[in-house]
């Protein structure tokens, strides 16, 4: 019989020593939103930027930098990234370790076409 309530009583201990401030958690969530709805206008922003101050080259590498912050929030908060384990981390890295790779070996063979081609 004490078999029966140390089963019955299990699932309360381990709801107990977990327990989760849902409120808090949905206030989390909306002042994520904020910021990312915050650094979408931010990027908007910065494309409108006038051509004749900035140059081309500086409001792409801005946009980029605000959007790496805002893929961070997505990711990290919102997917619950951030408090993953090891494992998924190492996943996370040989994903980006890999892009970057095709990535380089995409614009290392930009220019580089079969012999008898003709570009026009």
């Amino acid at each position: 019989m004490s078999d029966t309530k140390k089963i019955q009583n299990a699932p309360h201990k381990a709801a107990d020593a977990h327990a989760v401030d849902f409120g808090a958690y949905v206030r989390r969530c909306f002042y994520i939103f904020i910021a990312i709805l915050a650094a979408v206008s931010l990027m908007i922003w910065i494309s409108y930027l006038p051509g004749a101050q900035y140059s081309w080259m500086f409001k792409v590498s801005f946009i980029l930098l605000v959007a790496a912050c805002n893929a961070f929030l997505v990711a990290g908060y919102l997917m619950h990234l951030i408090s993953e384990k090891k494992m998924i981390y190492t996943l996370l890295a040989f994903t980006v370790f890999f892009f970057i790779g095709l990535f380089g070996l995409t614009v290392w063979a930009m220019h580089d076409f079969p012999s008898g081609t003709v570009m026009h």
